[in-house]
């Protein structure tokens, strides 16, 4: 809730800029709110399950070589 009013905020703050008003700004930025809250946890759980394969990968690579 708050991070929603905040997000506006600065959508709303940005799209003043150009003089023209900022409810297109608000409404942008709790956009984009919303799916960053959704897409950076999925992209660090991915990121994190990719590194692991690749680090016990090379680990069992390792332990097998001659």
């Amino acid at each position: 809730m708050i991070g929603d009013a905040i997000a506006g905020w600065i959508g709303s703050s940005i799209d003043k800029r150009d003089g023209e008003g900022g409810t297109m700004g608000a409404l942008v930025g709790v956009g984009t709110w919303e799916v960053a809250k959704r897409v950076v946890p999925a992209v660090l759980l991915l990121g994190g399950a990719v590194i692991g394969g690749r680090l016990l990968t090379r680990k069992l690579r390792d332990a097998t070589a001659p």
